[in-house]
């Protein structure tokens, strides 16, 4: 085992070379502006109750769900200052035939993540080629709505580690320590994790492609205990981006996110499965 690792590494440092090439400048670019919409109108159900068909005595319903992703992000020579903008939201109202009006939030997120990214290798011929250094981010987490029964999520975090990206299969693949400050609830913590993720795309044919997202982030310890403390957590998100019109994307699409609570005996888990109406535009491109 030890002779095929390292026969795996060497080969691996004999693709690596120092980083001196590569597209250079500001990249401006909207990834993905996705709309998701369904609305269901039922009148007169109470006077169908009984008959088979779901069409004429089911709940009138309205979902929506959009999420934008963004960044700006500069390329050097020998680094990437890197900024991105994440936002999520889902809502769903159900208008029963008689009780009161039920509001569901099933996606609530705002991200904002500045980091820079050393080019310290690069390597051609492993992978379909990628880069690779040491990397060091800051972001902020919240929500727009504060929830009826919780404080809103606030959530300073930092994270240090190595990576690789901008390949042509691998987008990103890293691991790294994580320090967070959790002004959610009071007293507030301050938390340790490392965690790891990685990004794929691959394309299928002409105007198709396979987009793979995954995160994995485990808690170390924390200065102070809630019962809302995680123990770990973990996302996946896979798609395919289908090109209708310039850029405009029909992506069905399947996200699942899975969490174990510190001082709780089951995970809990959340599927969700559909086909999005996305966007995106490239405002300037790295040369």
């Amino acid at each position: 085992m030890k002779k095929l690792t390292l026969t795996l590494l060497c080969l691996l440092v004999a693709g690596l070379s120092y980083a001196q090439d590569g597209k250079q400048g500001w990249q401006v670019e909207l990834k993905k502006l996705a709309f998701d919409f369904t609305s269901t109108e039922v009148k007169h159900a109470n006077e169908y109750e009984g008959f088979s068909d779901a069409r004429l005595t089911s709940d009138s319903q309205t979902a929506v769900r959009g999420s934008w992703d963004s960044i700006a992000d500069y390329h050097a020579q020998h680094y990437i200052w890197t900024n991105q903008l994440l936002m999520d939201y889902g809502r769903t109202k159900i208008r029963p035939v008689e009780g009161d009006v039920l509001k569901n939030e099933n996606a609530d997120n705002i991200s904002f993540t500045t980091g820079y990214t050393q080019r310290l290798w690069h390597v051609d011929d492993f992978l379909g080629g990628f880069e690779a250094g040491p990397f060091a981010t800051i972001g902020y987490d919240t929500e727009f709505t504060k929830p009826e029964d919780a404080p809103r999520r606030r959530i300073l975090r930092g994270t240090a580690g190595v990576k690789m990206f901008e390949g042509k299969y691998l987008k990103e693949l890293y691991a790294a320590f994580v320090g967070e400050r959790d002004f959610t609830y009071k007293p507030y913590a301050t938390k340790t994790a490392w965690e790891a993720g990685i990004k794929l795309e691959a394309p299928v044919r002409e105007g198709v492609t396979f987009k793979f997202g995954a995160l994995f982030r485990d808690y170390l310890d924390t200065t102070q205990k809630h019962p809302t403390d995680l123990d770990w957590e973990a996302a996946a998100d896979a798609r395919l981006d289908v090109q209708v019109y310039k850029n405009l994307y029909v992506a069905p699409f399947i996200s699942y996110y899975t969490a174990k609570g510190q001082y709780i005996k089951d995970r809990g888990e959340n599927v969700y499965i559909g086909v999005s109406l996305s966007f995106s535009h490239l405002f300037h491109e790295a040369k």
